[in-house]
């Protein structure tokens, strides 16, 4: 008797513990499920709020889950000189768009696609250096800076596609230069980029962003059929240089062209779709790198102009406006500029 108690003793405990790990991989299975769906239905609700409130923007609202590839650090704002202004030009126009003060400048026009890597800290920077280069070759020169050199090859700019600092990477251009790279598929530049687009945060038509990626080696010829000489088609700044604060920066954009410049990202902001961005709710997800080419007044609210790299898709057709004047998600802390050498 005591035996049989024994064994059926036992075999209820078996039972227990196997029904205890069915219950802990249900559990799993569902915390799974409940992370996987976690984001886009809050990103679905920060819409909403933000809609309901009627604020100087427009959110859009989706149910697809994002992959924040936010890639801008942090660093010493005094790792390139401060450009010392002798003078502001107090007569600065309320309304500024280098789009239509150099329509000539192609790239100006152009949205970028870092695509699933996390190098906004390179896009922000060669697409301001295009522009520049356009710029102050009285908009003959077309040529397109490389995002795919300045992430492989920039040892000092921090780690590829898991982020970078946008100082260290117009340090870079001054010191050793930087190839021609288009967009993806492009075979008339040395260094095209290596990713094809993809959807960011919205339901697009390129498909969403694959898990992001290894940063590839640094190679320091040209390729994709492009037998251009890899030394001959460098192209090098005459200075890099740090600005602060916000009538500054209008200055250098004024007198330069467009700068970089990093800021903090909220959930919010992935929701973006129209009008003057400002935080309005959702948690801190990381820091990101866009370029200013302008600023404005919108509905009596003043504003940055900005083109972001997550294809023309995202937001208003890849740009969008930012809230000017009081450091808006400390957007106004320090940018980053330079004068190329042509």
């Amino acid at each position: 008797m005591k035996k049989m108690m024994l064994i059926l003793s036992i075999l209820i405990i078996e039972i227990f513990c196997q029904k205890n790990e069915i219950l802990e991989k249900l559990k799993e299975k569902k915390d799974k499920k409940n992370k996987e769906c976690k984001i886009p239905s809050v990103q679905k609700e920060i819409a909403k709020i933000v809609n309901k409130l009627n604020t100087t923007w427009k959110a859009v609202e989706y149910n697809r889950d994002y992959k924040p590839l936010l890639g801008a650090i942090r660093e010493d704002p005094q790792v390139l000189p401060k450009k010392e202004f002798s003078s502001l030009n107090i007569n600065l126009p309320d309304e500024y768009d280098l789009r239509t003060v150099y329509p000539k400048c192609e790239s100006l026009k152009e949205i970028r696609d870092q695509a699933n890597c996390g190098s906004c800290w390179a896009f922000g920077a060669v697409e301001a250096i295009s522009d520049r280069i356009c710029i102050y070759s009285n908009q003959t020169d077309q040529r397109r800076i490389s995002a795919q050199n300045l992430i492989t090859c920039c040892t000092t700019c921090g780690y590829g596609c898991d982020g970078g600092y946008p100082a260290e990477a117009w340090g870079y251009w001054r010191g050793y230069g930087l190839p021609t790279g288009g967009l993806y598929g492009d075979k008339n530049t040395c260094q095209p980029y290596f990713l094809p687009p993809c959807d960011h945060h919205v339901s697009g038509s390129y498909g969403p962003c694959p898990e992001p990626v290894d940063t590839p080696d640094c190679k320091k010829d040209c390729k994709d059929g492009n037998d251009a000489d890899y030394k001959s088609d460098l192209i090098k700044a005459k200075s890099a240089y740090s600005v602060f604060g916000e009538e500054n920066i209008r200055q250098e954009i004024y007198e330069s062209g467009p700068v970089e410049a990093s800021f903090d990202v909220y959930e919010d902001f992935l929701t973006y779709k129209s009008g003057v961005y400002h935080h309005v709710a959702g948690n801190y997800v990381g820091g990101h790198a866009i370029k200013i080419l302008g600023w404005g007044v919108e509905n009596s609210v003043k504003y940055w102009l900005c083109a972001n790299s997550w294809n023309n898709e995202w937001g208003d057709n890849g740009f969008f406006k930012i809230l000017r004047g009081n450091n808006e998600c400390n957007i106004e802390e320090v940018v980053y500029a330079g004068i190329p050498k042509l």
